[in-house]
């Protein structure tokens, strides 16, 4: 198989994995005041959050923070890694990281990079409000 075609067909299977990515992301703010916290995902479904989950990282945050947490917080998974990623452009990620996992977590370079040991905490904690974006 000529490696032009084989790239094509990857791409079409991380596009096929990624399809539950929401359209657009949204403040915590924003959700806290729906009955029905969701976001529109690509593949037309809705991707819901449980309450729990932001009134959780409600308590963590002030005002100007909430504001400022688009959600749900995307992983950057590669299978090839043994870490995962998580973009941060103003640092609010790695103060909910850094409580959710009971250690300090840096943002550097608008990147928060965790173990994938510590994914399983992450998820646990956050299962509705993070989400997996799989890349090569």
């Amino acid at each position: 198989m000529p490696i032009d075609n084989f790239a094509g067909r990857l791409k079409g299977e991380f596009r096929a994995l990624n399809a539950h990515l929401p359209r657009k992301q949204r403040s915590l703010t924003e959700l806290l005041k729906e009955e029905h916290p969701h976001v529109t995902c690509n593949d037309g479904g809705i991707h819901f959050f449980k309450r729990k989950e932001l009134d959780y990282l409600s308590q963590m945050l002030d005002s100007c923070e909430r504001d400022s947490l688009l959600l749900p917080l995307i992983i950057e998974v590669s299978p090839d890694q043994n870490w995962v990623t998580i973009r941060s452009k103003k640092g609010i990620e790695a103060k909910i990281f850094s409580k959710v996992l009971g250690m300090f977590v840096v943002c550097k370079q608008n990147m928060i990079t965790i173990g994938r040991s510590q994914l399983r905490i992450v998820r646990k904690a956050l299962r509705t409000t993070t989400q997996y974006v799989f890349f090569l």
